[in-house]
């Protein structure tokens, strides 16, 4: 985030933004965060007091209404009791009970992504409390920074499927190549998870693609919206099942000229799965996408120049689980992952070359797991192994290019457990990484779950957790510094501890602490990242969801970081989320959405974040036939054409608006 920029900046990151800020743009945020979260607790007494009427109404309507309730699809993943043995995967690499998981842990389903019409993962995260992304080239499917409680966005790790997202050179994860129609569910892990999958200092946001089908008759989905300025979304999903081969398919295409940016992206993906026998179990997938931005003419006075920035994406896996019996399994998965990043900039009207960076990563690697699954415990002992090759060039103007190669190999050994006594859930692990370029570490964690009753649940965890430097930051490729083999990871102790609960079974609350201290914190000197200094991050992340009445639910949520560095000054980032939800579950959705964050610049950035944004979306559904419907949807985006943008030579569109139809068969 651009607060993560500025922790970056208290750790000296490459991004120059200083604590402090403008103390009028501050009070407006807090006196508008107030009036918020007054207005969204008026509404959480006003639902109360009706479920109060509810409680001396005729038992023939309140089983109703509970009915109603109950009756909800699973796949909403509501957070509500009858769905808390909901099974994920992130937390210790096998599936569990989320009820068991002592990490912070959220869940974002496809229905939720498909409910806000979205167009990338990055709109998806601005709705998960302490998630902050900042959109600085704002425009359809822009380039994003995504950062965790307060965490750089090198220490966020993103997953697909368990396969590492992120560049070798810079570190950080770009997710606008990943297409959302795929996404079955994404899980994300707030504060360290470095005892399960290493690199994670942050965080891990794990994306879990849809499976392959299992009926001979084709399901699937086509979708085509158009909008303002040229915007296009056309998705295509197909998913069934050949003879013993299963497979789901996926093809798709964005344009759009908002913002007067010029973007587009061509994706395809595919998976496929066949069980020789009813113990093995075999999977391949392949992917592929294209992000191409052309980010306009901008002046950076006395220059002018236009920016632009092209990738392309591959990535490949296989993989095999075996069990030996119900409660022992082996599974192992091999991937190829390369990833090509250009970004070129000119200088007008001449359009010479001012900067030219290319980055090219080449990764191979793969896991073996042993799962154990019995009535008590779920044991994971597993490896991980990865080769990793980055071919850089930079050019400054005139400047001869700078051409670098580097590698870097990765191992690792991990073990974890979940033993589950009574209404205690115990989870340790343990993990021992090796990195040829920046050591070895050692990542413990203990967690634990209790069911305080039948309606509540507490969570506490500790850990240590590290981010190894990235290439570029090792060997001085492509971003105009010079080389420091000698860096070595930033690490850290985290403690979380948090407490849900379901008041009168129509309400779910959260809340959740946490405290991160890092050190070793990789600073950049003039020219040269080095190793010094510490900084602690704390705060807090409020929840309150109401279950569905008469159609009608509401979700609000607030999260706080404090940021304290060695210097500069400590600085606060907040943000808050609201969605206001009408869905009668067959004819009519309608979503207002709004998200809020305070990023805590100077008033010397020109950046602007006073405003929530608020997005509308209505989606109309038609039963064709019994397999068959038709979906007509239409949102307004950035509703009240509110500012909130980090980068003042790139503001966020203004408002705008886009319709399609879907059709499901």
């Amino acid at each position: 985030m651009r607060n993560s920029r500025q922790s970056n900046q208290a750790r000296g990151a490459s991004d120059s933004c200083a604590g402090g800020g403008n103390d009028a743009p501050l009070i407006r945020a807090s006196r508008s965060g107030w009036l918020v979260v007054r207005l969204l607790l008026a509404l959480l007494v006003c639902n109360l007091l009706l479920l109060s009427d509810f409680a001396g109404a005729q038992d023939a309507d309140r089983s109703a209404g509970e009915a109603a309730v109950a009756g909800s699809d699973n796949q909403d993943l509501l957070l509500f009791w009858e769905e808390k043995e909901l099974y994920v995967e992130t937390a210790t690499r096998t599936a569990k009970p989320i009820s068991q998981v002592a990490e912070n842990m959220v869940v974002v389903t496809a229905k939720d992504i498909l409910d806000m019409n979205a167009h990338n993962v990055a709109e998806v995260l601005r709705y998960v409390p302490g998630v902050f992304v900042d959109m600085d080239v704002s425009g359809f499917n822009s380039a994003s920074h995504i950062y965790i409680q307060g965490s750089s966005e090198t220490h966020v790790t993103v997953l697909v499927d368990g396969v590492l997202w992120n560049m070798l050179g810079g570190g950080n994860a770009d997710v606008g190549s990943i297409p959302v129609r795929i996404i079955e569910r994404i899980e994300i892990i707030k504060g360290p998870a470095s005892s399960s999958w290493g690199s994670a200092l942050g965080g891990v946001i794990n994306i879990i693609t849809k499976k392959s089908g299992d009926s001979a008759r084709p399901k699937g989905m086509a979708s085509a919206s158009y909008g303002q300025k040229n915007s296009r979304d056309f998705d295509a999903e197909a998913y069934g099942k050949g003879g013993p081969v299963g497979y789901y398919l996926y093809a798709g295409r964005q344009e759009s000229e908002i913002n007067n940016k010029q973007y587009q992206r061509n994706s395809f993906y595919g998976k496929m799965n066949v069980s020789p026998t009813h113990q093995l179990d075999l999977q391949a997938t392949l992917g592929y996408s294209n992000p191409k931005f052309d980010n306009g003419v901008v002046v950076l006075s006395p220059l002018t120049v236009d920016a632009k920035a092209n990738f392309n994406v591959f990535i490949a896996t296989g993989s095999a689980d075996y069990r030996v019996s119900p409660e022992l399994s082996f599974k192992g998965t091999g991937f190829i992952f390369n990833q090509r990043s250009e970004a070129p900039s000119f200088l007008l009207p001449s359009y010479a070359i001012r900067k030219y960076f290319l980055f090219d990563d080449h990764t191979v690697g793969g896991d073996l797991k042993i799962v154990y699954a019995g009535d008590v415990q779920t044991a994971v002992l597993g490896a991980d192994i990865s080769y990793g090759a980055l071919d850089q060039t930079s050019i400054k103007g005139a400047a001869p290019a700078k051409v670098t190669d580097p590698t870097m190999n990765k191992w690792a050994l991990f073990a974890n457990d979940t033993v589950v006594l009574e209404k205690f859930a115990i989870t340790p692990g343990i993990r021992f990484d090796h990195n040829n370029l920046s050591g070895s570490f050692v990542s413990p964690s203990l967690g634990a779950t209790y069911e305080l009753g039948e309606h509540a649940i507490a969570r506490a965890s500790a850990a240590r957790g590290f981010t190894s430097p990235p290439l570029s930051m090792l060997t001085g490729g492509g971003i105009g510094a010079v080389a420091n083999p000698a860096l070595t990871a930033e690490y850290g102790w985290s403690y979380q501890a948090g407490v849900e609960s379901v008041v009168m079974d129509y309400l779910n609350l959260k809340g959740n602490v946490f405290r991160h201290d890092i050190r070793n914190v990789i600073t950049l000197n003039s020219t040269q990242f080095t190793n010094q200094g510490s900084l602690v991050r704390q705060g807090y992340e409020l929840e309150a969801e109401c279950a569905p009445i008469y159609n009608v639910s509401l979700k609000a949520a607030h999260a706080f970081v404090h940021i304290e560095a060695d210097s500069p000054p400590a600085t606060d980032n907040y943000s808050y989320q609201v969605v206001l939800k009408y869905d009668d579950r067959q004819s009519l959705l309608a979503q207002l959405a709004g998200t809020y964050v305070w990023w805590n610049l100077p008033a010397s950035a020109g950046a602007k974040y006073d405003d929530f944004i608020w997005d509308l979306a209505l989606t109309k559904k038609f039963h064709t036939s019994g397999t068959t419907t038709v979906d007509v949807f239409f949102s307004v985006h950035n509703l009240f054409n509110g500012s909130q943008y980090t980068l003042n030579i790139y503001p966020n569109p203004g408002r705008w608006a886009e319709g399609g139809v879907r059709f499901s068969f």
